[in-house]
């Protein structure tokens, strides 16, 4: 024990300043020859010309993939969504509905065995086509001028015009805005765009399957249908949306609601 007390005892400030004034170590500065290979200059050049050169330089951290990721918006126009179940319409009159803002009419084509989906205005007078009738030829007809219309948008006919006169109807400003639509899950889906480079994008990308819809024993519990209610897409992501991220169509919801602003 006195042998432990005497190591810890504290040295006086003279004693300290002495030994801190000399050097702790000193440090040779004598050049002495190395013992390495020396190659001639021209080995040293064929060297570096062929040793790849490594930059110094930190790496700036730039992740590609985060940039585009940031800069990609959703495009709310650029994918399918429900519009109504075929229970719910009527092959024999049209049906005006309102997705995204967009008002549309949906229609049996019985000439192509399709359900359609158009522009709800006619382009005449701009009436909703949604007024009118399906005529014995299976032509949607506008209400206000009797125009009519394919499955296609085209013009078929047009009463006021004199049948010796031009073909006004096959003018492209007679045709009606079609909108790209497929039944799947006993559900009408439609493309909310009628741009003509969309025609064919049901072969390209097709609605999200629900194979849950398809199955007879499902509807012994369950009844699909929509109702129209005038909420937001705020209300509808906070108040009706599944959290456990189920389709809509297993809640009895198909929102129609139009995106956010």
């Amino acid at each position: 024990m006195e042998a432990v007390r005497s190591l810890s005892t504290v040295a006086p400030p003279s004693l300290i300043r002495a030994h801190l004034s000399k050097p702790i170590f000193t440090l040779s500065f004598t050049h002495k020859n190395s013992n390495l290979t020396r190659f001639p200059k021209t080995k040293l050049n064929k060297f570096n010309a062929i040793s790849p050169s490594v930059s110094t330089q930190p790496k700036a951290e730039t992740d590609t993939e985060n940039v585009e990721h940031q800069d990609e918006k959703f495009d709310w126009f650029s994918h399918w969504y429900a519009l109504s179940p075929v229970a719910d319409l009527d092959k024999r009159a049209p049906r005006g509905m309102k997705a995204l803002g967009l008002d549309v009419v949906v229609w049996w084509d019985k000439n192509e065995n399709a359900w359609k989906v158009f522009d709800d205005r006619c382009p005449h007078r701009l009436a909703p086509l949604s007024e009118g009738r399906i005529d014995q030829w299976g032509r949607l007809q506008c209400v206000y001028h009797g125009w009519c219309f394919g499955g296609l948008g085209d013009c078929k006919l047009i009463p006021q015009a004199p049948r010796d006169g031009p073909e006004v109807h096959s003018s492209p400003k007679a045709c009606v805005g079609v909108y790209p639509s497929t039944t799947q899950n006993g559900i009408v889906w439609f493309w909310p765009s009628t741009d003509p480079k969309y025609k064919d994008i049901v072969t390209k990308k097709r609605p999200p399957y629900i194979p849950e819809l398809d199955d007879p024993s499902y509807f012994e519990r369950a009844v699909m249908f929509t109702r129209d209610i005038p909420y937001g897409y705020e209300v509808l992501v906070e108040n009706l949306v599944d959290p456990s991220h189920v389709p809509y169509s297993h809640l009895g919801i198909m929102t129609h609601a139009p995106p956010p602003r």
